[in-house]
């Protein structure tokens, strides 16, 4: 089983008495890119296809990768958003 953090935010704000709109945002970290053969002159990636979290999340050790290695921000980010909104009063 592969283990995946997903990080899910929420903000609720009131536009109006009549509307009121939530954001739901995730984000995901996908394939490592970071270039292991960069000092070299040459390009080389690891082959990690996603970002494990080595740790606990609140840690320094959940942005390490536990796969390979590296930190969180090596790895790509994916980004899902979407706005819901409320009519109230019709």
């Amino acid at each position: 089983m592969k283990k995946r953090q997903i990080v899910v935010r929420r903000d609720r704000s009131e536009r109006s008495s009549d509307t009121s709109s939530s954001t739901y945002r995730s984000e995901r970290y996908r394939e490592c890119q970071k270039n292991h053969a960069a000092n070299m002159g040459g390009y080389a990636v690891d082959g990690c296809r996603e970002f494990m979290a080595s740790g606990v999340e609140g840690t320094s050790a959940a942005f390490t990768c536990a796969a390979c290695g590296c930190h969180r921000n090596f790895h790509r980010k994916e980004v899902d958003s979407e706005v819901v909104f409320h009519i109230l009063g019709i």
